[in-house]
């Protein structure tokens, strides 16, 4: 155990509301000195918002009408001051947040680092224990499979542009430790989903709902876990070390290949990403752009890509030297004469996809040898990816529980 005095605080999230309250309340009861707090978001299109606060024997709803009905705003003017003076009851040890099942715990743990409220963030007062993410396991492969739009679920908002895929995808991706409520079902199923598992969160400990104990929850979760620290764009890709080989038709695919990708025939092959794929993410650079590194991230059939910064080898010494030691170490290990830091780096969790196919599909939406040739011929590609380039917030307050989507239209 921690010799922190921090308050301790741990995240709780899954799709269903009935799974992730069982075990937040287990929390609480489990565990000496824990405080419940969850924001009911099903009615925040509508700007209002349910906060329920569970310490001991008290148990108090309150209604928050906002002025802007979003999910940013409960966070910045509700939930992180709540939490501010939560850590200051020296009954309160522990905090566990119980997510509404729109919410991913990344968004909301770079709140917690990077938000002030007053003179401080709230992970100066805490200690992050654990994110945990609960399952259905009979319907969580399929639901991180498809593009079905998270409203048309009845969990998102109206305006929420992202896919139920994302979102389950993204509270498992990042959680420390699984817990599964109920069971696969047949053998087969049971197989594939801890496959997929394996794959996605290696590192992450797995309990059953039934008989989980949380004092054995957080003691099982590993040193190296994450604990709410985001990878860059430029980090690791295979967090964890997840097994390569195939199993139960469950594959990690690592494309790598320093040559730039025509914009217009990558933007084709990224259909093979969208289909009988889990979890697609990765660092490409197309030839009409060879300064930016862009990220391109799939859950199912959702599809995100973005600018992440520009690739060393088009900065000057002084952005080199602002750079991650160990961006800097990998870049100048793999450095090509042509082409410097600047290569395709793409793995791909596939659960019914065939990884020769992925790999044929990017190989040949790569430049041929006459346009690698032509250079000059480059800056005049057709770039549809600039199009879905969105200018990151440089405001630290405007915090996004729901990373901006962009689905790949049919052409």
């Amino acid at each position: 155990m921690s010799n922190d005095r921090r308050t301790r605080l741990v995240l709780v999230s899954g799709l269903h509301r009935e799974s992730t309250a069982m075990l937040s309340a287990r929390f609480m009861t489990g565990l000496p000195g824990t405080a419940v707090v969850h924001h009911d978001l099903r009615r925040i299109a509508e700007g209002t918002v349910r906060r329920r606060l569970r310490f001991g024997r008290a148990d108090t709803t309150t209604t928050l009408e906002l002025a802007h009905g979003c999910v940013s705003c409960t966070l910045r003017e509700d939930l992180l001051p709540l939490l501010r003076a939560l850590t200051v009851d020296p009954r309160i040890k522990r905090v566990v947040l119980h997510l509404d099942p729109m919410v991913e715990p990344e968004p909301v743990c770079w709140a917690l680092e990077n938000v002030l409220v007053g003179d401080q963030t709230i992970g100066d007062l805490v200690e992050l224990e654990a994110v945990v993410g609960v399952i259905d396991p009979r319907s969580w492969l399929g639901d991180c499979s498809g593009d079905v739009p998270l409203a048309d679920c009845g969990i998102g908002a109206l305006d929420d542009d992202r896919t139920l895929a994302q979102v389950a995808v993204g509270q498992v991706e990042f959680a420390d430790a699984i817990v599964t409520a109920g069971t696969a079902g047949e053998p087969w199923n049971a197989a594939r989903v801890a496959a997929v598992l394996d794959r996605l969160t290696p590192l992450a400990p797995r309990f059953d709902l039934g008989q989980v104990d949380p004092a054995e929850l957080l003691a099982a979760i590993p040193d190296n876990a994450r604990r709410g620290t985001a990878d860059g764009a430029h980090g690791p890709l295979l967090r964890g070390q997840p097994p390569l080989e195939s199993d139960c038709g469950v594959s990690v695919t690592v494309f790598r290949d320093p040559r730039p990708f025509h914009p217009e025939r990558l933007h084709e092959a990224i259909d093979v990403l969208l289909d009988g794929v889990v979890r697609a993410r990765g660092r490409v650079w197309v030839a009409s752009q060879p300064d930016v590194a862009l990220w391109l991230e799939s859950a199912g059939g959702g599809l995100r890509v973005g600018h992440a910064g520009a690739w060393l080898a088009a900065v000057d010494d002084e952005a080199w030297a602002r750079a991650d030691p160990e961006r800097q170490a990998k870049a100048a290990l793999e450095w090509h004469p042509r082409f410097g830091d600047r290569l395709q780096e793409i793995v791909v969790l596939a659960h019914q996809a065939d990884p020769h196919d992925l790999t044929a599909a990017l190989t040949a939406a790569l430049l041929t040898d006459a346009e690698l040739a032509d250079e000059a011929a480059w800056p005049g590609y057709a770039d549809p990816f600039g199009e879905w380039h969105q200018d990151p917030c440089e405001d630290s307050e405007a915090v996004d529980l729901g990373v901006p989507t962009t689905r790949k239209e049919e052409s």
